[in-house]
This record gives C-alpha cells, sequence and structure tokens, in this order.
C-alpha cells in the first residue's frame, strides 16, 4: 500500500464503530473520496466498515464503492521468513 493519504482510514484492532465514524468525518468534512485499508485479518472489517457506512450512515450524500484494489505486501517478522498478507484498499467517492 501506498503512504498514508489525508482522506483514509486504516483499519486496524479499534472497535468497528470507530472506523465508520472515521469514513463518515472524513465526508462530513468535505472529503469527496475517501480510501478504506486493510491488511491480513482485518480485511473482512474493512469490507463490513464500507458496507455499514455506505448502507446506514451516508445514505443522503450518495456515496458509492468507485474503485478496489488488492494485492500483498511482502515483510520480514523478526527472527522469521519472510511473510506474505493480503491487502485491500476500498474507495468510496461521492456521486
Amino acid at each position: 500500500m501506498d503512504k498514508k493519504d489525508d482522506n483514509s482510514v486504516m483499519i486496524g484492532g479499534k472497535p468497528f464503530m470507530n472506523y465508520v465514524t472515521s469514513v463518515m468525518v472524513q465526508f462530513n468534512n468535505g472529503a469527496n473520496e475517501v480510501i478504506i485499508k486493510a491488511r491480513g485479518k482485518f480485511i473482512s472489517k474493512a469490507v463490513d466498515v464500507v458496507e455499514v457506512a455506505k448502507r446506514k450512515f451516508l445514505t443522503e450524500q450518495k456515496v458509492k464503492i468507485t474503485k478496489i484494489v488488492t494485492d500483498s505486501e511482502e515483510f520480514e517478522r523478526e527472527g522469521e521468513k519472510k511473510v506474505c498478507v493480503s491487502t485491500i484498499e476500498i474507495t468510496l467517492k461521492k456521486e
């Protein structure tokens, strides 16, 4: 994944609704698009965040998914072999 963008939300171990709120705040602060990023075990949470934000909270703003990018990153853990982790970036955009 690329460097952290101002309009991106990186999904991790925080409570689910924190990320939904972050997406909503981005749009309410004037962003035309928000990129939700995740890797590994957090990919399914990212998909859920996108769907809940889009279907439950951003219905008035006419937001749609414009791009989904999947990839993998390779990195080395301390004292272990190289590990490949899947990544996803989901772009939401105002119509």
